[in-house]
């Protein structure tokens, strides 16, 4: 019994040794680059207009910032972008409502009650998505959603990847 037990530890040892022996490969100490389109008329300081919503039924303007991810062969796939952006906003104590419809006797919807989704009161509510991925293509995409009162700030928005960060200013109109 004690043989099979040191042969069947050493076979486990080889095993590890040989799987952790070389995991780097070509493709992961290639330089990635990235080309952002961020959608928006630029200034000549090198800042970004985004024109928000000023309807009385929208609080945030929602905007979309691609770009493609390259290396020396070519689109990547799967590269993991992290974003981050300087402005927050608050909820208050209310998120949203939901209506309840049915049918009636005449199939047609009627609105029987609303439930009010409460209890969130003082959640910091980020201006951007926090993770994007690459697609077989190289393309990412980032979705921006500022609000309302920070008409005339200037939303910093900042991609990481590898090593290496942009960081575009956003002047919010």
């Amino acid at each position: 019994m004690k043989k099979i037990f040191i042969i069947t530890s050493i076979a486990l040892t080889a095993f590890v040794l040989i799987q952790c022996e070389d995991v780097s490969s070509e493709e992961d100490s290639q330089d990635v680059s990235i080309a952002f389109d961020m959608r928006l008329p630029v200034d000549s300081n090198g800042y970004y207009h985004l024109t928000l919503k000023k309807d009385a039924n929208s609080w945030q303007t929602i905007h979309r910032v691609d770009g493609v991810v390259t290396d020396e062969s070519g689109p990547v796939f799967y590269q993991r972008i992290t974003w981050e952006s300087n402005l927050y906003w608050y909820l208050g104590d209310t998120l949203g409502y939901i209506v309840k419809r049915a049918l009636s006797d005449d199939v047609v919807y009627v609105s029987y009650d609303t439930i009010y989704i409460t209890g969130f009161n003082g959640m910091e509510v980020p201006t951007s998505n926090a993770v994007s991925y690459s697609n077989s293509d190289g393309e990412i995409s980032n979705m921006i959603a500022p609000v309302k009162s920070m008409e005339g700030d200037t939303l910093l928005l900042t991609a990481y990847y590898d090593d290496n960060h942009a960081t575009f200013g956003i002047v919010l109109d």
